[in-house]
């Protein structure tokens, strides 16, 4: 698995940041499934990528290892899309509203 490495943009816009979170997912995508994927913000992580339930949980679990968040279950049950999942670990990464 991957190192986690922390990237920053300084200045970047969110455009960039989404991007650069894209890659680094789609990255992760494809080293637990094996092979190249093509991803973009609608891209269905089941139907589109053709995971199953363990598939998923692995790639759950990289995810929260490469961002070193913890994704509580019922915020798992509302990913479906890329979209839905970088949203997600936007929201994890900023810690809860004060």
């Amino acid at each position: 698995m991957r190192q986690n490495t922390q990237l920053a943009v300084v200045g970047g816009t969110d455009a960039q940041i989404g991007q650069s979170m894209r890659n680094e997912i789609s990255t992760i995508f494809e080293e637990v499934l094996g092979r190249p994927v093509v991803i973009e913000d609608d891209t269905d992580i089941v139907e589109d990528l053709g995971m199953d339930s363990l598939g998923v949980m692995n790639f759950v679990m990289a995810i929260e290892d490469f961002y070193d968040i913890s994704i509580p279950l019922d915020r798992i049950a509302q990913i479906r899309t890329v979209a839905d999942l970088i949203h997600t670990v936007e929201d994890l990464r900023k810690g809860p509203a004060v």
